[in-house]
């Protein structure tokens, strides 16, 4: 108990085991009625897993969960939500193609009774409005901001009176003023007496909405519950990280945690950015057809210098992925112009983007970036057949002898080229992209989402591998969801707003500036 208050959610002796991994051992917690906890630490340190055990997704090897004081079976979905616990997940669970009425009804379990689609339609509208969701109750999910969806889901949630609400990682999708918003209606939600507990990383955001914060790290309790008014963020970032801050920059540990602190002015502190060389990309008045990834690109104009990382910013669903699907040759572009090191490539298919020295680390490492049932080295010589063509004669025992001297420059861990993709943990698996796609003969690297998932020491890792290619005179795009990260290692920020370019900025950053951009408030 904290402050005197009741417990409203008690886990005793938790443990979670997947194969050799201990994702959770031995946690013992107990939450505080009526505040706001969050529970930290980075990646792999097994806050999502804890989640799903409290609200009865996973079924944990060992331990129990109590909630108000009485025990709830373990595993089971049911009695959980019975008992007074709802989870919102970081990926939306409501279906799209639902009206907003629609999708509140589908998650109120236990409701046998019919309603006119004008009743169903005015009973959520006062729910929603209570919660102060602005949203009209016909439009669709699909058709909604993220952060429209998000409170949507919020709203589902608190439909059977919950009394703990645990949000997985809720700011992850939002822009700065979404997470302000989501955090004042968490504060309205915790006045009716609802206990919330959030999955967080960022130290910043912590400190601005929690009442006390926990500590997670390679699934065991290092910290808490502990009241942040007595903690601090230095002490919070040595308990995230633990000693793989050993080497790290100060800018490098305070953006890996969120923990960046702004000036009086509003501006991120950072050191200057690197002065740029000739144009390895420029994009001229781009435009494509509407995109299976994303909305159309319009009137796209964007520069990268030899030698610059260059932030893609903006909230997910703005065209980012549009974008590189256009470089990659994968959407339709319609109007405008792209040259590769001063060589129109507007219309080139990808081989001949390629060999012009185009790289790209997909968004999705295991669906786009990797074959996870073929092997390492096949995986691994994929660039060779890119450039050279698959009807080359090859030397297997060749390739593998060089991608495994490759892998280890790389520090992958592996233990032999003959292992299928699959087998490597998201860390590895990423530095297996960046040890076929970093190579001597690239001269602009599309970094998409490349730290997402990734540990502390995998992140890091990424982000030296990207400076030290911006020293070798590499152009580099960086697309990323997280502005501490954006901030941290570009020259320059572009934000992106419904496929169209919102905004340019360079250093020092100023965090409301970027912010309004994503949202169009700056308009």
């Amino acid at each position: 108990m904290t402050n005197g208050n009741a417990t409203a959610l008690a886990c005793r002796d938790i443990s979670v085991n997947y194969g050799v991994v201990a994702a959770l051992a031995d946690v013992s917690v107990d939450f505080a009625e009526g505040m706001i906890h969050a529970v930290v630490g980075q990646n792999g340190a097994g806050k999502t897993t804890f989640a799903r055990v409290a609200a009865g997704i996973v079924h944990p090897d060992k331990g129990t969960v109590e909630i108000g004081g009485k025990p709830v079976p373990v595993g089971n979905v049911g009695r959980a939500r019975s008992a007074g616990i709802e989870i919102v997940h970081q990926s939306f669970a409501l279906p799209p193609s639902f009206t907003v009425a629609e999708a509140m009804e589908f998650g109120a379990e236990g409701r046998g009774a019919l309603y006119s689609r004008r009743d169903l339609e005015r009973r959520w509208t006062r729910h929603l409005d209570a919660l102060g969701v602005r949203v009209k109750p016909r439009e669709r999910i699909r058709d909604l901001p993220v952060e429209t969806q998000q409170a949507v889901e919020i709203a589902r949630a608190l439909v059977t009176d919950a009394k703990v609400l645990i949000l997985d990682e809720p700011t992850a999708v939002l822009s700065p003023s979404g997470i302000d918003n989501l955090f004042e209606r968490l504060k309205v939600m915790q006045a009716n007496g609802v206990t919330i507990i959030l999955i967080l990383h960022k130290i910043r955001e912590v400190l601005s909405i929690a009442d006390t914060v926990t500590v997670l790290r390679g699934g065991k309790l290092v910290e808490g519950p502990t009241l942040t008014t007595e903690i601090d963020a230095p002490r919070l970032a040595a308990s995230i990280i633990g000693t793989t801050a050993d080497g790290l920059s100060d800018t490098d540990r305070d953006a890996l945690v969120g923990a960046a602190e702004e000036d009086d002015d509003g501006t991120e502190t950072a050191a200057a950015s690197v002065a740029a060389g000739p144009a390895i990309l420029d994009m001229r008045g781009i435009s494509t057809r509407p995109d299976p990834e994303g909305p159309a690109l319009v009137d796209v104009a964007l520069r990268v210098g030899r030698g610059e990382i260059v932030g893609i910013a903006g909230v997910e669903g703005n065209g980012q992925r549009t974008l590189v699907r256009a470089l990659s040759h994968l959407a339709d572009i319609t109007a405008g112009t792209v040259e590769l090191s001063g060589i129109e490539v507007t219309h080139q298919p990808l081989s001949d983007r390629r060999a012009n020295g185009l790289r790209v680390i997909p968004f999705e490492r295991n669906s786009e970036g990797l074959s996870l049932s073929s092997t390492l080295w096949e995986n691994w010589a994929a660039r060779s057949l890119l450039r050279d063509g698959v009807l080359r004669l090859i030397s297997p025992a060749k390739i593998r002898k060089a991608c495994s001297a490759a892998l280890k420059v790389w520090d992958v861990r592996f233990s032999t080229p003959n292992q299928p993709a699959g087998s490597l943990s998201g860390g590895n698996a990423q530095k297996l992209i960046l040890a076929r796609e970093v190579d001597e003969d690239a001269t602009l690297i599309i970094a998409a989402q490349p730290t997402r998932g990734l540990d502390v020491g995998a992140t890091a890792f990424v982000w030296r591998s990207l400076r030290e290619a911006r020293a070798r005179g590499c152009g580099i795009l960086l697309i990323s969801s997280d502005l501490d990260e954006l901030f941290d290692i570009s020259d320059r920020v572009v934000v992106m707003l419904g496929g169209r370019v919102n905004g340019e900025f360079s250093r020092p950053y100023h965090l409301g500036e970027v912010g309004a951009a994503m949202t169009g408030a700056d308009r």
